[in-house]
């Protein structure tokens, strides 16, 4: 790698490039203040991200020893909690306080609805969640199993066009529904004044709310009439002269649904940013959408397609003024965790914390946003940023400091970066007030990632005992405290109308029906938002939250008896129960099958999330948090002699023919059998065989390994 010396720091030269020609310009920084500002930043934080991370080894190695010396016998929890005061693993609650995060958009602090969750590396997959604030819901049911059945032929089928056609009118008599009849019978939709009217033949009828009328748009032969429901927009377009629109006595063409409200657009766990030149192109697509620029041309279908921004969205509102909505997702940024160092920058000829780089570049790049006169993404000038994987309310408050002075570096007032606080490690999670209380007046987001959550479950109980089969997770006392842990944290610290209280994503892409049936669940549970993997999926999601009044459930939740913390503290280990031969092979397997199927694509393709067919062929949203269950479950069964190392290496043989062959159709792939000796099995086998030793058994620093070697020896 080349380097180019700004001051004390070498700076990549791709990297120092894209910085000088691409993100500064159109802000007020000259390179050699931003260069300065970045050595400075470094200097007062490096050090200190580097304690944190010997706070965390040396917490775990007196975990590791307490539990050595329980010999296997089931925790005490009063002498298991006084442990983890002494050591200062839990922290003491202080006074009660209330969150005062201000000069918040209205998609985080007011507005429940759907969140989309994206690599940033990809550009595509950048623009389509961008785009998805407005999707229809005719294509989303038409498309998927949301339906009973498929479309049948080439062209439109009719019947299955009715089925969507059908669904979307029940669903409209529940989220609008009419005074009198159903929207299925409607004849002719039109405005009166400032009030929406609906014919069913002889009848005239209005909304049963008029309120819900919200905007229209009307042009010779058809228009758009705009409802709201519970701070959500549909939007009923007409077009008789559409086939859809045609075969309906309304000639309503579809029914189109505010769905994607934000989208986070990931620098972490799904995507596979190793060097200089990948990090680029991740703070070169963020720029992109913070500037207005980002746009992709691709083929589909032996045609040329070329997609950019969606402009906002006008309407007139009933009473005959401009009604001005975002066209786009609300973007947040997830930065990287603490963990992992980068050589894009060097200190000293020493690498610098990744994370400090993705704070500077991320929120720099924010500048162009505020500055432009159309289309922001913040109306209120705030920059959204996520940040994953912290422990505990030290390192939050650190974070908290660290962004503070990216605000005085860039000259930005205090608390213009709003921060999301992922709930997703145990000692976060125990201590999730507090953690809330070291960033009360920048905090926009807490969320349980339930998979990371597990993954550091695991590691943090190594030692305790082999714990149960990772299926059964969903169903242990710890995980269910800890889903209501975090909705009762957020409500107790004034979080709601000032940010969003999060659940986790829907991994099934392919299974709309299912997600339809059990997503709903989270907004019952008090989530203002909850992550899916798809525009489509965003779409059909939305129809939750116009289900559910979600603040009116969290004025329920907030009299609730609070999660237990000796539930959330309580290891998913086996004490008085045998796995036997059978459920065990199972889970080495199905486990040894995951792993490889998510590395092989990392690291020989740099691919960082993508549906991963399961050891039953289903196919299933797979990145480093899935990754890093199952590489911890059976570091821990093979530590604890549920399984041996023959046994697990003799499972990765067989799984990597199974591999092979659920991808034979890409002919990218590099099959890994009959040798089962290249990089990526390698790191497999090593996330296994080295997962106890692990950094809180992150995958990342065998992940970047591995694909380092493989970009060398293919020179990509």
């Amino acid at each position: 790698m080349s380097y180019r010396q700004h001051g004390a720091l070498q700076v990549a030269a791709e990297l120092s490039a894209f910085a000088e020609t691409r993100l500064l310009p159109g802000t007020e920084l000259e390179p050699d203040a931003f260069w300065s500002g970045l050595h400075g930043i470094l200097q007062e934080f490096a050090p200190e991200n580097k304690r944190l991370l010997e706070i965390r080894a040396q917490l775990q190695q007196q975990m590791d020893a307490w539990a050595l010396a329980q010999n296997g016998t089931p925790i005490d929890q009063a002498d298991y909690q006084d442990f983890l005061k002494k050591i200062g693993y839990l922290t003491p609650e202080g006074a009660p306080f209330s969150v005062g995060t201000a000069n918040v958009d209205p998609e985080i602090a007011e507005i429940a609805g759907p969140q989309l969750v994206v690599p940033v590396m990809n550009a595509r997959y950048a623009l389509n969640a961008a785009n998805a604030r407005w999707r229809s819901l005719y294509d989303a049911l038409y498309g998927t199993d949301a339906l009973p059945g498929a479309p049948e032929g080439a062209g439109y089928d009719t019947a299955r066009g009715a089925q969507a056609v059908a669904w979307a009118a029940a669903f409209l008599d529940r989220a609008a529904p009419l005074a009198q009849g159903s929207h299925a019978g409607v004849t002719a939709y039109r405005r009166d004044g400032a009030t929406l009217v609906a014919e069913i033949g002889e009848t005239v009828t209005g909304l049963a709310d008029p309120a819900a009328f919200a905007g229209y748009t009307e042009t010779p032969g058809g228009g758009a009439y705009l409802l709201r429901n519970n701070g959500l927009h549909i939007e009923l377009v007409i077009d008789p002269s559409h086939p859809v629109g045609a075969a309906s006595p309304s000639g309503l063409r579809d029914v189109v649904l505010e769905s994607a409200i934000t989208a986070i657009h990931d620098c972490e766990d799904s995507v596979a940013a190793v060097d200089a030149a990948d990090k680029v192109l991740a703070y070169s697509n963020w720029l992109g959408l913070m500037d207005g620029t980002l746009s992709e041309s691709f083929e589909k279908g032996g045609t040329t397609m070329h997609r950019t921004l969606e402009k906002d969205r006008t309407f007139t509102a009933p009473d005959g003024t401009p009604l001005v909505l975002k066209g786009r997702s609300l973007a947040l940024v997830r930065n990287v965790g603490h963990l992992m160092t980068s050589d894009a920058v060097l200190l000293d000829g020493a690498e610098v914390p990744e994370g400090i780089l993705d704070a500077v570049f991320t929120v720099t790049a924010a500048l162009h946003d505020r500055n432009r006169e159309a289309d922001r993404n913040s109306r209120t000038g705030s920059v959204y940023i996520v940040k994953p994987k912290m422990h505990g309310p030290e390192e939050v408050g650190f974070a908290n400091r660290l962004y503070g002075r990216v605000e005085e570096m860039l000259g930005l007032p205090r608390n213009t970066v709003k921060l999301g606080v992922m709930d997703e490690e145990r000692r976060t999670s125990v201590n999730l007030v507090e953690c809330i209380r070291q960033v009360k007046d920048r905090i926009m987001f807490i969320n349980t990632g339930f998979l990371d959550r597990t993954g550091d479950e695991i590691h943090t109980s190594m030692r305790l005992g082999p714990v149960i089969p990772k299926e059964e997770m969903k169903g242990a006392p710890w995980l269910l405290a800890y889903e209501d842990n975090n909705v009762d944290a957020g409500v107790a610290t004034g979080l709601v109308g000032h940010g969003q209280i999060g659940k986790g994503m829907w991994a099934k892409p392919d299974d709309m029906a299912e997600m339809l049936e059990a997503k709903i669940g989270h907004p019952q549970s008090g989530a203002t938002t909850a992550w899916v993997p798809s525009p489509t999926a965003a779409t059909l999601h939305a129809t939750h939250y116009h289900a559910e009044k979600v603040f009116d459930r969290l004025t329920e939740i907030a009299t609730r008896q609070a999660a237990s913390r000796a539930d959330l503290l309580t290891p998913p280990v086996l004490h008085d129960r045998s796995l036997t031969p059978a459920e065990i092979k199972r889970g080495l397997d199905n486990s040894c099958q995951s792993i490889l199927g998510y590395v092989v694509r990392w690291v020989d393709q740099g691919i960082g999330c993508s549906k991963v067919p399961d050891i039953d062929d289903v196919a299933l949203m797979e990145d480093r948090a899935t990754l890093r269950i199952s590489a911890q479950i059976l570091a821990n069964w093979l530590m604890h002699g549920i399984v041996t190392r023959d046994e697990v290496l003799d499972s990765l043989r067989r799984m990597a023919a199974k591999v092979d062959a659920q991808n034979a159709g890409d002919p990218l792939y590099q099959p890994m059998t009959p040798h089962c000796d290249g990089l990526s099995f390698q790191a497999a086998r090593d996330l296994i065989l080295l997962g106890a030793e692990q950094p809180s058994g992150y995958t990342e620093p065998l992940l970047h390994a591995y694909r380092r070697k493989a970009k060398n020896q293919t020179g990509a």
